[in-house]
C-alpha cells in the first residue's frame, strides 16, 4: 500500500479515474492530492467514516475532490 499522499490518493480512486489522472501532469496531481489529504483532514463526516472504514473515506474524499474539479 502506498504511503506517500499522491499514491494513496490514486488507490482511493476508481480504476476509471485513476488512469484518466495517471494521464495528467505530476504537478496537478500532486494538487489534487494535496486537495484530497485538506478533505480528510477537515471534514468530521470523513471522521466518522474514516473510524469505520478508512479506505470508504479516503475513497468518498477523491470523489469529492474530483468533483470540484469539474465544476
Amino acid at each position: 500500500m502506498p504511503t506517500d499522499p499522491l499514491g494513496r490518493f490514486l488507490a482511493a480512486l476508481d480504476p476509471e479515474h485513476r488512469e484518466a489522472i495517471g494521464t495528467r501532469p505530476r504537478q496537478e496531481q500532486e494538487r489534487l492530492a494535496a486537495a484530497w489529504e485538506r478533505e480528510l483532514e477537515a471534514d468530521d463526516e470523513l471522521d466518522t467514516l474514516d473510524e469505520l472504514s478508512p479506505p470508504a473515506a479516503e475513497a468518498e474524499a477523491a470523489r469529492r475532490v474530483l468533483e470540484r474539479e469539474t465544476e
